[in-house]
């Protein structure tokens, strides 16, 4: 029975020792659900009835997983039946790529191979201060569009498929769709009522959008609670690394719900039905082909991180551009390297490093 991973990578390659993964998972489960999960606990409303019962699916799916992840260790692949095989993916998600809830501008600890987050949490509150979505308003359908992220003291990063949802061309240039605007907001959770929501910067303008690459930069005015941080762009490498294939990256941004291109019951049950929130998600790049300007890698992204920015752990600059992705096939990402003499990205004063 074939393994397809919802982040187009494998078990084997992503945890180094497969039992220690399965005990670290079977541990965590005895200490949050003691009890069995056929028994489910009085609960005072309905929502507290739907919470208990989505925890309870979430831990018969990973003992599930670690079964799985059992027989896998010793070779026993073909055992694997349907529930193991998606209590696998689960895994994989939570543990070995996992999108974790950004609160406050910070992210929960981790075990395992993540804990090497731990040591890069100053510079990663950093990056995930200068990154925030895209507000829309006049939109028939949408009130946001994507992720994007500081490259200048008054721009902003995304990709074409975000910005030409509110923006059109005019003549050489662009502006925007008639009766409509846009924000970037970089709070962790964002507001959806009429109220302003805390430290939205207006998109003034569109400085360009990329003829060839899926790119755009909007120019931004930071309000006057904003932040400090707000004017301050993130690092764009300049260059590659020596080893681009296989090194430690992050992305953030607000992944949503996307059944159109992702398994919707996999969605439901990992992220447990949380979405539109700004999140952490690490993993590492798997191929670059840079006649496509296209890195890959494999962090579990969903719709809605369009225009969010890929992170190297190692010295926090920004590699890519996140602009799209397949479930069980890989993501793709702009190697912005690539642009560092672009006219555009020049214009807009990007900060590269």
């Amino acid at each position: 029975m074939p393994y397809r991973s919802p982040v187009a990578t494998g078990p084997e390659q992503i945890f180094g020792d497969l039992r220690a993964v399965a005990e670290r998972v079977r541990t965590r489960l005895d200490v949050e659900y003691p009890e069995s999960v056929e028994e489910i606990p009085e609960v005072s409303t309905p929502a507290d009835q739907i919470a208990a019962f989505a925890a309870q699916e979430r831990s018969r799916v990973l003992m599930a997983g670690v079964s799985g992840l059992e027989k896998l260790a010793v070779g026993r692949t073909d055992e694997l039946d349907e529930d193991e095989l998606f209590g696998v993916e689960a895994i994989v998600l939570l543990e070995g790529r996992p999108a974790l809830r950004i609160r406050n501008g910070d992210f929960d600890g981790q075990d395992g191979d993540w804990s090497v987050l731990d040591g890069q949490r100053p510079r990663i509150r950093e990056s995930i201060s200068r990154v925030g979505r895209i507000n829309v308003s006049g939109h028939l359908r949408l009130n946001w569009v994507g992720t994007a992220f500081m490259v200048a003291p008054d721009a902003v990063l995304t990709n074409r498929h975000v910005a030409v949802e509110f923006a059109r061309a005019d003549g050489p240039a662009w502006t925007f769709q008639p009766g409509m605007g846009a924000g970037f907001e970089p709070t962790d959770e964002p507001q959806e009522g009429p109220a302003p929501a805390k430290g939205v910067q207006a998109v003034t303008g569109i400085v360009g959008i990329h003829p060839d690459v899926d790119l755009a930069v909007l120019r931004v005015t930071p309000t006057a609670d904003a932040g400090p941080t707000a004017r301050t762009p993130v690092e764009v490498a300049a260059d590659p690394p020596d080893d681009v294939v296989g090194r430690q990256v992050y992305v953030i941004g607000y992944p949503a719900w996307d059944g159109r291109r992702n398994e919707p019951e996999s969605m439901r049950r990992i992220f447990m039905d949380v979405y539109n929130v700004k999140r952490l998600q690490p993993g590492r790049t798997t191929d670059l082909i840079p006649d496509d300007f296209t890195v890959k890698h494999d962090c579990s992204t969903l719709g809605g991180n369009s225009g969010s920015p890929v992170f190297d752990l190692d010295g926090h600059r920004v590699l890519g551009l996140h602009y799209g992705g397949r479930y069980g096939i890989g993501n793709y990402a702009v190697p912005l390297w690539q642009l560092v003499d672009d006219p555009l990205l020049r214009r807009a004063g990007v900060r590269f490093v």
